[in-house]
């Protein structure tokens, strides 16, 4: 193929991905008190069942602050909700993609990848929305700089901390996916990242401090899935050694 046939057939690839997310992102816009009531809502009651062991002070009181913010954020989850629905389709046309410019060896390993990339996507969003977030939920309740200054969230807030606890949480479960197409086409191997442990430790901690609040229980809850990838990522990864 030539370098316009290429890139003829990644604006296909682009297109359906696309089409496949607006058509999921419609399911949103069609159940909007669904999705808002049983999924969205649902971490800000005390009554989550989470709160038995990251407990509540109370159920949290969102407010709307902007003219159109409802509607807008009806769009946002809508949009959301259809990347994480469409995800399996886009990672398959990503994989129909590539597949062609392969290697036979490589394209067994990659395909592997490929096939469990979805699996661990959900994990990761699962991660995210029933522990991560009502975990930040539950310490930003209860943090005040005053007595006399109640904590009100409002809702384009909340929403802007539900789509980083889970949809980039499930984004970043993605790692031992990359790290084992990486292996498979040479680039690294299981003993780089063993050797390597230390540094993933620190890096781990640096980007739980990021994304957390500033308590150490919020940080610990943080770095044992981030870290754990890590792990899973040694195991994704090849014995033999990059040849020199």
């Amino acid at each position: 193929m030539t370098f316009w046939d290429h890139l003829e057939e990644l604006r296909g690839t682009l297109l359906r991905s696309l089409v496949a997310v607006c058509l999921m992102t419609c399911i949103g816009l069609a159940f909007r008190n669904f999705i808002f009531d049983n999924i969205i809502l649902p971490p800000i009651s005390g009554d989550f069942f989470i709160y038995k062991w990251f407990p509540l002070g109370s159920d949290i009181k969102i407010v709307n602050l902007e003219v159109s913010g409802q509607f807008l954020v009806h769009l946002k989850v809508s949009l959301m909700l259809g990347l994480v629905l469409a995800f399996p389709y886009v990672v398959w046309e990503i994989w129909r993609f590539i597949a062609p410019a392969l290697y036979p060896n490589e394209k067994k390993g990659v395909g592997k990848a490929f096939l469990i990339s979805s699996g661990l996507f959900y994990f990761g969003v699962a991660i995210g929305y029933f522990i991560l977030l009502p975990v930040c939920l539950a310490f930003f309740q209860g943090y005040t700089v005053s007595d006399v200054i109640p904590n009100t969230f409002s809702l384009q807030s909340y929403i802007s901390l539900f789509g980083s606890m889970v949809l980039l949480i499930g984004v970043t479960f993605e790692f031992p996916i990359l790290i084992m197409v990486l292996s498979e086409m040479g680039v690294l191997n299981r003993t780089l990242l063993k050797k390597g442990r230390k540094y993933a430790l620190v890096a781990v901690l640096i980007v739980a401090a990021i994304i957390t609040p500033a308590d150490l229980g919020s940080m610990i809850i943080v770095t044992i899935p981030l870290y754990g990838l890590y792990e899973l990522s040694i195991l994704f990864c090849r014995k033999e050694e990059v040849e020199p």
